[in-house]
C-alpha cells in the first residue's frame, strides 16, 4: 500500500501465547482525501501451504479429517473438518513444507509438487498467506500410515476417496474448509483427474 495512505501506525501486543495477536491503531487516508483513525486486531500465525493429492490412474484424492475447535465453536456440531493436507511454514520454503507435511499427515513421500497459486487466508484479520499445491501420488510413494506427529498431538484421519465422491461432498456441503473447496474447484476447472 502506498505510504501516503497510512501514518501514525501504533502496535500493541495483545497475546503471544501460541501465535501473535496485535492491536493496530493507524491513520488512513480515505479516497475522498479525509484522514480517519482506524483500529484493527491482526493475528500473525505465519504462512502456510496446502496440497490436493490426486491419483489419476485410480481417480482418487487424499484428504484429511481432524478436530478444529474454532469450527466447533461456530456451528460444526462435532468439530471434525474434512480438509486438504496442509501445514505451517517453519523455516523452510513452501515446497519443502508441503512435502514434509504430506509425509507426516498422510504417509506419502512426494518427489515433486506443483505450485498453482498463493492467496491470503482471511485478509481482514490474519497476515497468513497460503501457498496452494497439487501433487500426484502412487501407492509406491506410501512410507507410513500418516496421522500427524504425536509430539504435536495431531490426530489426523487419512481419507482416500474417489474424486467423484469428493465433488459430491463439496456440492452437498460436507466439505466446508475454504482451502479444500478452492483446490477441488481447481481440479474440476482444470480437469485434473480426467483420463
Amino acid at each position: 500500500m502506498p505510504s501516503e495512505k497510512l501514518k501514525n501506525i501504533k502496535k500493541e501486543l495483545l497475546s503471544n501465547h501460541y501465535y501473535t495477536l496485535n492491536k493496530l491503531t493507524f491513520d488512513y487516508k480515505l479516497s475522498n482525501g479525509n484522514w480517519v483513525t482506524q483500529v484493527r486486531e491482526c493475528y500473525d500465525r505465519g504462512d502456510g501451504a496446502g496440497i490436493l493429492l490426486y491419483n489419476k490412474e485410480k481417480g482418487s484424492i487424499i484428504l484429511t479429517k481432524q478436530f478444529r475447535m474454532p469450527t466447533f465453536l461456530n456451528d460444526n456440531k462435532d468439530g471434525m473438518l474434512v480438509e486438504i493436507c496442509a501445514g505451517m511454514l517453519d523455516k523452510d520454503n513452501p515446497e519443502a513444507c508441503i512435502i514434509r507435511e504430506t509425509e507426516e499427515e498422510v504417509g506419502y513421500r512426494l518427489k515433486e509438487v506443483k505450485k498453482i497459486f498463493e492467496a491470503y487466508s482471511s485478509p481482514g484479520v490474519m497476515t497468513e498467506k497460503m501457498h496452494f499445491f497439487i501433487g500426484e501420488y502412487t501407492e509406491a510413494m506410501k512410507v507410513n500410515e500418516g496421522g500427524g506427529l504425536e509430539s504435536e498431538h495431531e490426530d489426523i484421519e487419512v481419507l482416500e476417496l474417489p474424486f467423484t465422491e469428493a465433488v459430491t461432498m463439496l456440492n452437498n456441503g460436507e466439505i466446508t474448509d475454504t482451502r479444500t473447496i478452492v483446490l477441488l474447484q481447481y481440479a474440476i476447472i482444470h480437469k485434473l483427474l480426467d483420463k
